[in-house]
């Protein structure tokens, strides 16, 4: 399958004209308009340090179903425990800085700082959101990841003490299944996120969960405030 260049402006060609590994087009930059214009369309930006900017577009397209979401017996008891106290947008940017920390099977991250400054940006528009867990008054854990109308793109999640991502997730899962969301799309296949609930689709079927997703108003803002405090109680 060809791989398209973005350059000089040109947009983005359509999804389904990339292969199944789902690489799609490379350049571009990642001004908001991109970003919100390739979200829309149901492709993503992912490279590395001293690439250029690749967008993908994989089939088949893993997601999760919010009301899917499924918690082990053992997440359930932390979750009733009530360790972590939990928040959304209220520290986006550390959110995203953990997100960016190389994991210990890792030499590097593909959240660079032209990826956290973009997503940032997207963020102070209301349209980026971070759920934050907290112990003792310190950020333990988080998710972060762009809304569009009732879809939320989850891009990463990162935790400094023992599930406090998985807490996160899984509250998260219960605020959009409240909200009425229809997918949280977590893009490639993940045994972690396969084991809460997260499938693959085809990427035709994604395609069509995602227009029919984006037809509501997004729910733009600062979700912290936006939100009721029951959004987040994973059994409110």
């Amino acid at each position: 399958m060809p791989v398209f260049s973005l350059g000089n402006g040109r947009d983005f060609p359509p999804a389904e004209l990339a292969g199944s590994q789902g690489l799609l087009a490379v350049g571009g930059d990642l001004s908001p308009r991109r970003l919100l214009h390739a979200y829309g369309r149901g492709i993503f930006p992912w490279y590395g340090e001293g690439e250029p900017i690749l967008w993908w577009s994989p089939d088949p397209r893993f997601v999760l179903f919010p009301e899917g979401f499924h918690a082990g017996s053992s997440l359930k008891k932390v979750l009733r425990r009530g360790i972590f106290t939990m928040t959304f947008d209220r520290a986006f940017a550390e959110v995203i800085e953990g997100c960016a920390l190389p994991r210990p099977d890792q030499e590097g991250t593909w959240i660079t700082a032209a990826m956290r400054g973009a997503y940032i940006r997207l963020h102070r528009l209301g349209y980026a959101h971070s759920l934050e867990a907290w112990l003792g008054g310190e950020l333990a854990g988080g998710i972060y990841g762009v809304s569009l109308g009732r879809c939320f793109f989850a891009e990463s999640m990162f935790h400094r003490a023992g599930n406090a991502s998985k807490v996160a997730l899984a509250v998260l899962a219960a605020a959009l299944r409240r909200m009425d969301f229809a997918i949280i799309d977590c893009q490639i296949p993940s045994p972690h996120l396969a084991g809460w609930g997260a499938r693959s689709i085809t990427r035709r079927r994604y395609l069509k969960l995602l227009r029919s997703g984006l037809r509501p108003a997004t729910l733009r803002g600062d979700w912290g405030e936006i939100l009721p405090p029951a959004a987040t109680k994973p059994f409110a």
